[in-house]
Order: structure tokens, then sequence, then C-alpha cells
């Protein structure tokens, strides 16, 4: 049985590369989770 194939790029992605994507991702997720830490 051979291993699916997956293709890391998007059509949709708005960056070059993938790491940039993951960096801006972890700042958001970040920046939402501080967001509601500080509003509670």
């Amino acid at each position: 049985m051979s291993g699916a194939k997956f293709d890391r790029g998007s059509a949709l992605s708005i960056f070059g590369s993938d790491r940039k994507e993951d960096l801006m991702a972890l700042i958001c997720a970040l920046a939402i989770a501080l967001g509601v830490y500080v509003s509670y």
C-alpha cells in the first residue's frame, strides 16, 4: 500500500512559503489568545 501524497502548496495561499504562512498563523493565534485572556 503506497502512502497518501499531500500537496503542501495551496492556490489560496498569499504567502510565498509555508514557513511564513505558519508563522503568521501562530502570531494570529497568540494575538487572539492574548485578547481573550485580557478581556476576562
